[in-house]
C-alpha cells in the first residue's frame, strides 16, 4: 500500500496553510527579544508548523542579513520546499549542499526520500555508501540505507535499517513512520499498527502515522476505522487533498454518499495533487445516474490532465474519453460523440468500443437523422472554472473542445 509519496512526505505534507491564530498568540506570549537568534526560532517553528511561505521569508532575511554561507540554513530551505512538494528545487539545493559541505550527515535522510520518490538508484547509492563511510552509526545514515534496500524492494533489509535508527533514537519519528511503511509492504498489517502507533506517541500531531493506520485499516476492511483515522489526519492538514480523496473513499465505502461527494469536490477546490479527485466524483455521479454531471467531471478532468502537460498513458482518461464519447452520443452530438470515440483508439481498453461507436453514428448519419433532437435541456454544460468553498459551479462553458487536445 506504499507509494512513493510515502518518502515524499516523511517531512511534512506541502500545502500551503494561513498561520494558527493560536501559534501567534503563543508566539507573542513568549516575549521574546529582538535579536537575530528570534529569527532562526521562528523560521524553525514556522517550518515545523508547515507555514512554509513564513518560514522561507525568514530564512531569506537571514541571509540578507549575512548568512548567505550558513549551510544549516541552505538545509533548511531545501526541507522547505520538500515540504511544499517541489521536488526538483528541492533536489537541486541539496545538491549544492552537498558540494558545499560533503561531510554533512544533517538533513541527508529527507534528500534520501527525495531520490526516493525520483526513482534515482544510482545517486541513493551513492549517497547511502558515503554517509556509510562517514559515519555509520548516525539515524540519517540508517535511514538513507533503509530507503536505498527499499527502492529495490528489498523490504525485510530496509526494515532492519530502520530498526537500527530506532536502536540509535528511540524517539526519532521518521523511522517509525518508514518502518510502517515497509511492514505494510510486507503485508504485516499487525507491525504496521505497532509502528505507526509509536510514531504517534513520539508526536501526536504527525498526520503521516494517523494516515497510515487509516491505509492499514483499509487494507483489513474496516472502514469505520479508517475512517476515524482519516479524520484525524485531515484535521492536522484540512488542505491536503490526499487526505479528503481517502475519507471521501471510506463515505462512499459507508454508502454515505453525499459526505464523499463533498470530500471529492473539496479535495478538488484545495488542488487535487494526484488528479483523481473528479474521476472518482465523475464515477460517484455515474453510480446514481446523473450523466450530465459526471460528463462534466470527465471534461474538466479531461482537461486539467492535457492543461498541465502531463502523460496519459493511465486507464482514467481512457475511461473520461468512453464516458464522453457515449453521453454525447446518447445527446445526438455525433460530432462530439466521433470525435471523443476516435480519442479512444489511443487506448487498448477502449480501441475496440470507439471503432464500435462510430460505426454505429455513421450508420445513423446515414439514415439522415437529426443531430439536434432531443437535445438536453442544460446543454451546453455547466462546469465551475474555480470551485468554491460551497462547491458551486460558476460559470458556463461549452462542449469540450477535442481539436486541441493531443494525447
Amino acid at each position: 500500500m506504499k507509494h512513493a509519496e510515502s518518502r515524499d512526505t516523511e517531512h511534512g505534507a506541502g500545502m500551503k496553510q494561513k498561520p494558527h491564530h493560536g501559534l501567534e498568540q503563543w508566539l507573542k506570549f513568549l516575549s521574546l527579544p529582538d535579536c537575530w537568534i528570534k529569527e532562526f526560532f521562528l523560521a524553525h517553528i514556522y517550518t515545523e508548523q508547515q507555514l512554509i511561505e513564513e518560514a522561507l521569508q525568514k530564512y531569506q532575511s537571514l541571509i540578507d542579513a549575512g548568512f548567505s554561507k550558513s549551510t544549516y540554513i541552505i538545509s533548511q530551505i531545501a526541507v522547505a520546499y520538500h515540504n511544499i512538494r517541489d521536488i526538483d528545487k528541492a533536489l537541486s539545493i541539496f545538491n549544492e549542499l552537498r558540494k558545499q559541505d560533503p561531510y554533512r550527515i544533517e538533513n541527508m535522510d529527507t534528500f534520501s526520500n527525495l531520490l526516493y520518490v525520483r526513482g534515482l538508484k544510482p545517486e541513493l547509492s551513492y549517497l547511502a555508501h558515503n554517509l556509510c563511510d562517514i559515519d555509520k552509526y548516525r539515524v540519517e545514515t540508517c535511514c538513507v540505507i533503509g530507503n536505498y534496500y527499499s527502492l529495490r524492494s528489498q523490504h525485510e533489509k530496509a526494515a532492519l535499517y530502520f530498526q537500527r535508527a530506532l536502536k540509535l533514537n528511540p524517539r526519532y519519528l521518521g523511522a517509525w513512520t518508514l518502518m510502517g511503511h515497509e511492514y505494510m509492504e510486507m503485508k504485516n498489517t499487525s507491525a504496521a499498527i505497532q509502528a505507526y502507533r509509536h510514531a504517534i506517541e513520539v508526536n501526536k500531531r504527525d498526520y503521516r502515522a494517523w494516515y497510515g493506520l487509516g491505509q492499514t485499516y483499509e487494507i483489513l476492511k474496516m472502514p469505520f476505522y479508517c475512517l476515524y483515522y482519516y479524520r484525524r489526519a485531515h484535521q492536522l492538514r484540512p488542505n491536503d487533498s490526499r487526505m479528503l480523496v481517502a475519507l471521501g473513499e471510506c463515505y462512499e465505502k459507508l454508502n454515505q454518499l453525499v459526505e464523499a461527494k463533498k470530500c471529492y469536490w473539496r479535495a478538488y477546490a484545495v488542488g487535487d495533487v494526484e488528479k483523481m479527485a473528479l474521476v472518482k466524483l465523475a464515477k460517484l455521479h455515474e453510480q446514481l445516474n446523473e450523466s450530465e454531471q459526471a460528463a462534466q467531471c470527465y471534461i474538466k478532468y479531461i482537461q486539467d490532465i492535457y492543461s498541465c502537460g502531463e502523460r496519459v498513458e493511465h486507464q482514467e482518461v481512457s475511461t473520461a474519453y468512453r464516458y464522453l464519447a457515449q453521453y454525447y452520443f446518447k445527446c445526438k452530438l455525433w460530432d462530439e460523440a466521433s470525435a471523443c470515440a476516435q480519442k479512444c483508439f489511443n487506448f487498448n481498453d477502449t480501441r475496440e468500443e470507439g471503432k464500435a461507436l462510430l460505426r454505429q453514428i455513421l450508420q445513423l448519419r446515414n439514415q439522415n437523422e437529426s443531430p439536434s433532437a432531443d437535445l438536453p435541456a442544460n446543454a451546453p454544460f455547466l462546469f465551475p472554472q474555480s470551485v468554491s468553498a460551497s462547491n458551486t459551479p460558476t460559470r458556463r462553458v461549452s462542449p469540450l473542445n477535442l481539436s486541441s487536445v493531443t494525447p
